[in-house]
Parts: structure tokens; C-alpha cells; sequence
């Protein structure tokens, strides 16, 4: 499947710019949702300037359901149905779990979790109806084995990664994939977690996913650092490794 239009949710730089751009590139049109209105239409601006291809865009926090399924709705009118959703959004901030207020807890998980459902929720009904579709969650080790320094985090990236299986399982069989990318690093131009690099792998799975195999892909490259969220070790004695490191993939 040759995607038609990417909507992406958590439009900024790095992986989110990185996406628009393999995306146009692919000859899709691409659709930018993300809070910060200013840095969003600079974004889109060059976008359009380097490709001759259609980028619209929506300013809307993901966090805020209505407000997000407003913004698809609109872009979908505008560039067509969707054939593919990222979910790219994620409120990235420490904090210990005894010191974590119930409030924030729930504020942030609406974010990193329960914005991707609305967001789903908002196509998926279309990429059903057409027998193709694409719906993309990013992950991150942390679903794979969480560090107190992130638990609000770690919650919503298991959250989204149970998500992720659950639609899998609902939407594989009416022609929709489904996938969670877990991203194990930081990501930086030039690393091993280059966002060109990583970006290549969202379009795989919107092109030609493999099936059960590709319904979670775990991006952890040789050389890189398991534990980079926990780089001084502190944690060593009461951490088990994620079973893909176990099997040496």
C-alpha cells in the first residue's frame, strides 16, 4: 500500500519533521497536528517549500480529546480520509512515583495515552470502511522495562503499547495494521537513533507491514545503551532486561 495521506500527531522536530518529510517524500500528503501553533506553521512553511505536494495543518493539544478529533476531522476534509495516523505525542518529564501528584498522573496520561485513542477512534472508522489503513503508536523501552525517574511516562508508553496490541488484534482482520514503534534511545541526527532512520521505519509499516511479526517494532541498534534511562546504574540490582535483549535480537 502506497500511503495517500499521514496524518501526524506530535508534529515537532526531530522524529515528528523526520516523518513529514519521508512521508512527502514517499508522495503522500502529510497533515501536522501539534500544540505549539507558532512552530507548527514555520514547520509546515518549509515543508511546502522544499515538497509539491499538499501539507496542511491544525493546532490542537493531544491531550484534549474533542479538540484533537476536531483537528482530523478538519484536516480530513480538507486533504481527504487518512490511510495512515502517527501518534507521535508524549509529555517527556521526570519524576519519582511518591512524588508524582494523582493530578499530573492523569493530566499527562491523557497525552501519552489517551489522546492515541481519540486519535484512532477518529480514522479508523474510514480505513475500515476502505478495506487499508495504517495506525502507528511511538513506543519506547520504557514500556519494555520502566525506571522510576519516568513513571508517568512509563505508564502511558505500556498503556499505549497494550493499546496498540489490543487494536491490533481488532482492526488486522478488516485490512487496518496497526504497530507500536518502541524507540530504545534518545533521538539525535547523526546516532544511532538517527530520526531519518527511525522515520524509514514508520513508512515500512505503512507500505508493506508483515503481519503479527510487525505489529511492534523494536528499534534497538548494536552498540547502542539498553539502559539509557537509567545511565549511572542505579537501578541494576531490581532491572531485568526486556526479552529482546535476552534473545540477543
Amino acid at each position: 500500500m502506497t500511503p495517500r495521506h499521514a496524518v501526524i500527531v506530535g508534529a515537532g522536530p526531530g522524529l515528528g519533521e523526520a516523518l513529514a518529510r519521508r512521508f512527502l517524500s514517499g508522495g503522500a500528503k502529510v497533515s501536522l497536528i501539534a500544540r505549539a501553533e507558532d512552530r507548527l506553521a514555520t514547520m509546515a512553511t518549509e515543508l511546502r517549500s522544499d515538497y509539491q505536494r499538499r501539507v496542511a495543518w491544525r493546532a490542537a493539544d493531544a491531550g484534549q480529546p474533542d479538540a484533537l478529533t476536531a483537528a482530523i476531522a478538519e484536516l480530513s476534509a480538507e486533504q481527504g480520509a487518512p490511510d495512515v495516523l502517527i501518534y507521535n505525542a508524549a509529555v517527556l518529564r521526570s519524576q519519582m512515583p511518591l512524588e508524582l501528584a494523582p493530578e499530573t498522573l492523569l493530566a499527562e496520561t491523557r497525552v501519552n495515552l489517551v489522546g492515541a485513542l481519540a486519535a484512532a477512534q477518529a480514522v479508523a472508522p474510514a480505513m475500515v470502511a476502505a478495506g487499508r489503513g495504517t495506525i502507528l503508536f511511538t513506543g519506547g523501552g520504557l514500556a519494555l522495562e520502566p525506571y522510576p525517574e519516568w513513571t508517568s511516562l512509563a505508564i502511558g508508553k505500556a498503556g499505549l503499547r497494550s493499546l496498540s496490541f489490543s487494536l491490533y488484534k481488532d482492526l488486522s482482520p478488516k485490512g487496518v495494521h496497526v504497530a507500536v514503534i518502541a524507540v530504545c534511545g534518545l533521538v539525535g541526527p547523526g546516532g544511532l537513533f538517527d530520526p531519518d532512520d527511525i522515520a524509514e521505519e514508520y513508512w515500512h509499516l505503512s507500505v508493506a507491514p508483515e503481519g503479527l511479526a510487525d505489529r511492534e517494532r523494536i528499534i534497538q541498534p548494536a552498540g547502542s545503551d539498553p539502559f539509557y534511562n537509567d545511565p549511572e546504574r542505579r537501578h541494576r540490582e531490581t532491572t531485568v532486561p526486556p526479552m529482546h535483549l535476552k534473545e540477543g535480537t
